[in-house]
């Protein structure tokens, strides 16, 4: 599936980076085709670091400096004293923004590296454990229930959604789609998802080729565990 990730109304979640000294990344790479790299270096202005991206989970925890930071992708590392090719794929990191993840999507106009970013700030005291982030990046707008929580989410917008279960286990999920330009709900899912109150969780409405109904995407991200994915 290959698609434009319309992220430009990133959640501006506040955090402040400087009074730890560093912040972490994790990073997904979201609509890859089997052609697409699955590592690349992660330069963050001074240093490189090798960055897994993986498909259908969030990577390991990495470790950044606090500060603004210009991140760019790399094929390989810069050999010392060697200035970082400008056209390569670049996001800018807010000198506020704490831990993040870090979105890589394909960019065939790229010829550098083929790929392209979005930061999206994942500071703990705005997005805490339990909670789910929802991005919807489809023109439908999806809504129903969530657990306890009711879900409204309009095209192309994004919302925290609190714990959908006071507890761990299993809990109801039933949602519905609107089709722009037509009033009556289509159903989109109705099933049942597994809670972890120690998670939390981000999810991505999108798009794919051939199909009516939009796809739910989500990501648990267990900051306590050294970034390992269950």
């Amino acid at each position: 599936m290959r698609f434009l990730l319309l992220l430009c109304f990133l959640l501006p979640l506040a955090a402040d980076a400087q009074q730890t000294g560093k912040r972490t990344c994790r990073v997904l790479f979201l609509g890859a085709g089997a052609g697409d790299p699955e590592k690349l270096q992660l330069h963050d202005g001074a240093k490189c670091r090798e960055v897994d991206l993986p498909r259908m989970n969030l990577s390991k925890v990495y470790d950044l400096p606090a500060g603004p930071l210009t991140l760019r992708l790399l094929e390989s590392a810069p050999a010392e004293g060697e200035t970082v090719d400008p056209k390569a794929p670049e996001a800018k990191v807010g000198e506020r923004i704490g831990d993040f993840y870090l979105l890589v999507s394909p960019d065939p106009q790229n010829k550098v590296v083929p790929v392209r970013m979005q930061v999206i700030d994942a500071s703990g005291d705005r997005f805490r454990s339990g909670q789910m982030l929802w991005y919807n990046l489809t023109p439908n707008a999806v809504g129903g229930k969530v657990g306890t929580q009711k879900l409204a989410i309009a095209a192309r917008s994004k919302l925290v959604l609190d714990a959908p279960a006071s507890k761990g286990g299993e809990y109801p999920v039933n949602l519905s789609f609107r089709i722009p330009g037509k009033d009556q709900p289509y159903p989109l899912c109705e099933t049942h998802w597994s809670h972890d109150p120690a998670a939390r969780t981000v999810l991505f409405i999108i798009n794919e080729a051939g199909s009516r109904a939009p796809r739910i995407l989500g990501f648990p991200d267990h900051r306590e565990d050294s970034g390992k994915n269950p």
